[in-house]
């Protein structure tokens, strides 16, 4: 581990800045900074910690939140005066709910929609952690499972109407108004998306 300390470039504050990447959907999450014993820990415990510069202290990330960062990888560039982190993310990043830090977007690129059900379902758990005044989807956690299965139910009439319309413009918009709601559905019942991917899995040979 002093190695490792001794070959990273340290500003004159005794910082490093650090980009985290969700190793699961590979988004920049965030940009932190860390010192030594911000790198000390973080390697020691497998657990993300930085430094907070308006804070002046050391902070494990998601300590009061528990949005933890569970370290899976940990390198630095040809400079040696950034570290990138790799992290298993629980729940959200961002501090304001959203699933990362980066979410004022001026440029949407067609890459940012590989995995999109998956951010959904982060942001959505993310608005179940930290609730957001006027959110539509706290509306419906705060009402709980039987408003979240009436809207389930009518999205669901909504898209027989527009599959019977033969109108695709009006089916993929009211299919995406029930994948929404299932997804906040997934959430509210702790169902996960890697628990439909598996049991599609075992699905998967069996079709005909």
């Amino acid at each position: 581990m002093n190695k490792i300390i001794s070959e990273i470039k340290f500003d004159e504050k005794g910082l490093v800045p650090a980009i985290t990447q969700d190793v699961k959907t590979n988004k920049v999450l965030m940009l932190a900074y860390m010192n030594e014993e911000a790198i000390k820990k973080t390697l020691e415990e497998k657990v993300v910690h930085y430094f907070s510069r308006s804070r002046q202290k050391l902070w494990k990330k998601g300590e009061s939140s528990g949005n933890i960062q569970k370290l899976q990888g940990f390198s630095y560039d040809c400079d040696h005066d950034t570290i990138l982190l790799l992290v298993d993310q629980v729940n959200v990043a961002c501090h304001t709910g959203e699933y990362s830090c980066f979410f004022n977007e001026v440029i949407r690129s067609e890459e940012n929609n590989k995995d999109i059900l998956t951010d959904l379902y982060k942001i959505i758990e993310g608005r179940k952690e930290n609730p957001k005044e006027n959110s539509y989807t706290n509306y419906l956690f705060d009402k709980g499972l039987d408003k979240i299965l009436k809207k389930v139910g009518e999205e669901t009439s909504e898209v027989i109407i527009g599959a019977k319309n033969k109108n695709k413009e009006e089916l993929v918009y009211e299919l995406s108004d029930l994948v929404y709601h299932l997804l906040v559905l997934m959430v509210n019942e702790g169902v996960t998306i890697a628990d439909i991917k598996k049991e599609l899995a075992t699905r998967r040979d069996k079709i005909k």
